[in-house]
């Protein structure tokens, strides 16, 4: 796209004979503005760490638009519009994906634009794709250029359903915990139950009289170019000491993910759409997502580049996942383009090595070629 091995060639000659360039934004800045939407937990922040943020607060898409400014990303463009969004912490999808749209209908107020990009992590990858049929049903048109998830279980976790089976006396803390959480740091009318159903692939309670769960969401909210022009997704997994702490107790202690599995439904009754392999202990999953339910839309990929800019693109091999229950079964398989990276380790809650400001401006350059 945009950082060709001419570039890169003309930068090492020139350092080559002791001579300096220009300092310069390596991602292209897009032409809409790019809003961040949070996963379940979230808001500003998550547990004291900042959501969108690199180890040391500063927000992915603040511009160093400021004179000796510092605290900001220096590989984006200094006039890049870029918002966090802040929806209820513990929620499902369908309420958190309303309150989305109107965060993002204020965002594109202020900034005076007709179109926006999303880009989820999480949970918040799942409500992107509500909130782009609630703008596109408001405005008439399709406002949503480019909608990314990263990291998102468009087709469940296993960890969902699990906690949600440990049965009341495990729930009701869980649930007591997230509303006191929620409510007095966020603000009011967060269930983390409901929350938690909307993460399990098919209706956990078919007797409750809702019906809950990623399957039907996606019925409701599938991928389409009447709600966004184009839908894309990076997929994380990660194995070992290095994962986060609370996800590697998670997975060595209580549950680990078998992610890597090819079924139509949830053929393992895990909680996510397909199957396991057989084989827990390896890269497929991130600690709370297995890969086999990260993709929507195009799969992409990162590439890291010690002597110049990140890049994203598109992992062309894997072909769209436009119907979100039916996925190939290279789709739900295959590592192709998955990020070493954990659950969190991508939104800035460390420790971790991983350049959140890089990873995000390499996401704003592929989001400013097709917006």
């Amino acid at each position: 796209m945009r950082h060709t091995q001419p570039l890169l060639l003309s930068l090492l000659a020139v350092s080559a004979f002791g001579l300096s360039t220009p300092a310069h934004a390596g991602a292209a800045k897009t032409t809409y503005p790019v809003v961040f939407a949070h996963g379940m937990a979230g808001f500003n922040n998550i547990l004291g760490y900042d959501y969108w943020g690199d180890d040391y607060g500063t927000f992915v898409g603040d511009p160093c638009d400021e004179l000796f400014e510092t605290y900001c990303n220096e590989d984006i463009d200094s006039a890049q519009k870029a918002f966090v969004a802040q929806v209820q912490a513990f929620q499902t999808s369908d309420v958190r994906g309303l309150d989305l749209a109107n965060d993002v209908e204020g965002f594109m107020a202020t900034a005076g634009a007709s179109y926006v990009n999303l880009v989820g992590h999480s949970q918040g990858g799942i409500d992107i794709r509500k909130a782009a049929r609630v703008l596109r049903e408001r405005k008439g048109y399709t406002a949503v250029k480019v909608a990314i998830s990263v990291s998102s279980p468009h087709r469940g976790s296993p960890v969902a359903q699990y906690i949600l089976k440990l049965g009341p006396g495990v729930t009701s803390v869980v649930d007591t915990l997230a509303r006191y959480y929620g409510d007095i740091i966020y603000q009011s009318g967060n269930d983390g139950i409901a929350g938690a159903k909307q993460l399990v692939y098919n209706d956990f309670d078919p007797n409750d009289g809702k019906t809950t769960g990623m399957k039907a969401f996606n019925t409701s909210y599938p991928v389409s170019s009447t709600y966004a022009t184009r839908y894309a997704s990076l997929l994380t997994a990660q194995y070992g000491v290095s994962v986060n702490p609370a996800l590697y107790l998670l997975k060595e202690f209580f549950f680990d993910i078998d992610g890597d599995g090819y079924c139509v439904d949830d053929c393992d009754n895990d909680g996510a759409g397909g199957k396991g392999d057989g084989v827990k202990n390896e890269n497929d999953d991130d600690g709370l997502v297995g890969i086999n339910s990260q993709q929507m839309g195009y799969r992409l990929y990162y590439s890291e580049n010690a002597l110049g800019f990140d890049y994203v693109g598109t992992d062309s091999a894997l072909g769209q996942v436009t119907s979100l229950n039916a996925p190939t079964s290279a789709q739900m398989t295959s590592t192709s383009s998955v990020i070493i990276q954990d659950h969190l380790d991508v939104v800035g809650v460390g420790p971790d090595t991983f350049d959140e400001p890089e990873f995000y401006a390499a996401i704003i350059d592929y989001i400013a070629y097709f917006d």
